[in-house]
């Protein structure tokens, strides 16, 4: 059996934004010469990790933030520590690193998160408006105060500091240049099923200490080998709770942050599931059309591409299509939880 399970989702996105630390975030395509809306990989990861753990209702690992005092008695920000252990689910699936107390130990991430990007560049866009933050209909019920520096000056300071400017202060802010992005967008992810439930016990580039080892021995995970090396194996108990939480997860995620005023249901719309990565690519794709004045690209299902497609029913919204059905996630689920099954984690 094929140690790797390679997931395309496709979906829509309608007038949002993914995230808004410094705008939108976007790459430039230099074959379609404009800029395309992003969401990274770690987002899409932090998102999928959220929905596992409230699907299983457990917390997040707790994180140790760290910080030194410096000469000039500020706070100096070190290096967070994660707990390294993979009776969390989230580190477990999500992977660690931990350097700077005793010996660093570090687990790559079984799962592989590609960023959700466009299908295809003429298959989105990107759009900017600006925003108001305005109160000017309330003058009594909404005061303008105003600090210099960190004095704030009562009602007598303000006039005479207007006067000498000769100048109002208005009750409303310009927020310019907001991006929003619409379209088709994909996402890929590849999960390496030696490791989805397996932790290398290897000293000589430690994923665990020896006393995380002997605790998790103690609590019923099993001795094994894997291609890579002496390893050990999380209980069949718990792997099986763990299965359709992940499964529903890589599905049915939803960005979790900044979605305040850009809400959009991101509708699932098509998922491809194969054991090798290539039939992915051909499963959904964008097929280009030349129509004489400038180039259109036509969103592309392909059954026959070898891939397991699975159609909802709001693709036919987008896409002309034959096979949608109502239950299309629910059987993505079932294959996924399938292949994750079948799979003999301890005698590999």
């Amino acid at each position: 059996m094929n140690p790797y399970i390679y997931l395309r989702v496709l979906k829509h996105a309608d007038h949002t934004v993914f995230c808004v630390q410094d705008g939108q975030k976007s790459y430039y395509d230099p074959i379609f010469n404009k800029s395309v809306a992003y969401s990274s990989g770690q987002q899409v990861k932090r998102s999928i990790l959220e929905a596992l753990t409230s699907n299983l209702n457990v917390p997040l690992a707790p994180i140790t933030f760290n910080y030194n005092i410096t000469n000039k008695e500020e706070l100096e920000n070190k290096e967070p520590w994660s707990p390294c252990d993979p009776a969390y689910v989230d580190q477990l699936l999500g992977g660690w690193m931990r350097a700077g107390d005793g010996i660093t130990v570090k687990r790559r991430s079984p799962l592989s998160i590609s960023a959700m990007r466009p299908l295809h560049p003429l298959l989105a866009s990107m759009d900017k408006e600006n925003l108001t933050f305005d109160r000017s209909d309330k003058p009594d019920r909404n005061p303008v105060n105003v600090r210099l520096g960190n004095k704030l000056l009562n009602e007598e300071e303000i006039e005479d500091f207007l006067s000498s400017k000769n100048r109002t202060l208005p009750r409303r802010n310009w927020i310019p240049d907001n991006a929003r992005t619409s379209g088709l967008f994909i996402y890929d992810v590849a999960i390496d099923l030696r490791t989805l439930f397996s932790v290398s016990t290897n000293q000589h580039e430690p994923e665990l200490s020896k006393e995380k080892i002997e605790e998790l021995k103690s609590k019923g995970w099993i001795e094994s080998q894997n291609v890579f090396g002496k390893c050990i194996v999380m209980p069949k108990e718990e792997r099986e709770k763990i299965i359709p939480a992940l499964a529903n997860a890589l599905l049915n995620w939803r960005i979790t942050s900044n979605q305040a005023r850009t809400f959009s249901l991101m509708e699932t719309l098509t998922i491809a599931i194969s054991d090798n990565a290539n039939t992915l690519a051909g499963a959904i794709r964008a097929k280009l059309i030349d129509d004489g004045e400038k180039p259109k690209a036509k969103p592309i299902l392909d059954e026959t591409a070898g891939a397991d497609l699975f159609v909802t029913l709001p693709c036919s919204n987008y896409i002309v299509t034959v096979n949608e059905s109502a239950d299309a996630i629910t059987m993505a689920e079932e294959k996924l939880k399938s292949l994750m099954n079948s799979f003999d984690y301890v005698n590999q």
